[in-house]
């Protein structure tokens, strides 16, 4: 089953209800199965959203900039790094 794309805040919330329901766990099985395969492809249309929108900022910062500019690093610093 394909789910059409949504937009990010849609799917997000979208996903909130999903794991709400699965979290109460009075889903029939095969209910929970549907809700659980729907919420991986709300999953994934979301992080290749979030990887779209990272590589038009690189974009951005790029053109902006010139080449030079390191790659855009989203993650939080581990332990061992300075902020």
């Amino acid at each position: 089953m394909t789910t059409k794309p949504v937009k990010f805040e849609a799917a997000m919330q979208s996903l909130e209800t999903l794991v709400t329901q699965l979290e109460r766990g009075d889903l029939p099985l095969e209910d929970a199965l549907q809700a659980f395969e729907h919420g991986m492809q709300l999953v994934q249309q979301c992080q290749q959203r979030l990887n779209d929108a990272e590589l038009r900022i690189e974009k951005i910062l790029t053109t902006a900039t010139g080449p030079t500019v390191e790659k855009l690093n989203l993650s939080t610093p581990s332990a061992g790094e300075a902020s």
